[in-house]
């Protein structure tokens, strides 16, 4: 989760002034515009909204009793790794986004804690928190570059897509290794011990 605090810098592509909007329930103002990733989102190396992108924001702006009301959809593109053959993977998440944002002196600003509701700070919203948040929330835990991803060999580390069918890796339980090495040795001697024997009667002849 982002522990960014709201932002009342007009300048910021997160940050709306409502001013526009007004305070009668009922208006309400369509906002669309991209914003740039600063810093990237997300678990590097596994999947993350990489800086330099642009998340796309398609809102609608709410006047209702309480504050103003911001519904819609934010979506951007992911990048990141297969967890199961480690392939590179490029995605889209998208996110539905509704946020109260609470007037000053509101009942809902007086009753709720302020990390529990939104507020509005100088007439200004400030989405950055909240769709960061949910663009987070929303990635994969566990990427994968198609449901039935068959992984990597464990053997030799091949994936198993590229391997000729019946590929496999002999293995020897640990606790038989050293019997396998010793009738190894065993057989062995016996060889070279047979190998004298048959020699013996030509040397003579």
């Amino acid at each position: 989760m982002s522990d960014d605090k709201p932002s009342t810098d007009a300048r910021s592509p997160w940050v709306i002034d409502t001013r526009e909007l007004g305070r009668r329930p009922g208006l309400s103002r369509p906002v669309q515009r991209e914003v740039p990733v600063g810093t990237t989102l997300g678990v590097p190396d596994v999947i993350t909204v990489p800086s330099g992108g642009t998340i796309a924001l398609d809102l609608l702006l709410e006047s209702v009793v309480e504050g103003v009301l911001v519904t819609g959809t934010a979506s951007t593109e992911t990048a990141g790794q297969c967890s199961r053959c480690l392939d590179p993977l490029e995605d889209e998440v998208e996110v539905e986004v509704t946020e109260l944002f609470a007037y000053p002196n509101s009942t809902t600003e007086a009753t709720t804690e302020e990390d529990e509701v939104s507020r509005l700070v100088d007439d200004k919203v400030d989405l950055g928190p909240v769709v960061r948040d949910a663009l987070v929330l929303a990635l994969p835990q566990v990427p994968l570059c198609a449901p039935d991803c068959p992984g990597l060999c464990s053997g030799c580390g091949a994936k198993w897509v590229d391997l000729e069918p019946g590929h496999g890796h002999e293995t020897i339980d640990p606790r038989w290794a050293a019997l396998v090495e010793r009738l190894g040795e065993v057989s062995g001697d016996t060889d070279a011990s047979e190998g004298t024997r048959t020699s013996g009667p030509d040397q003579k002849a």
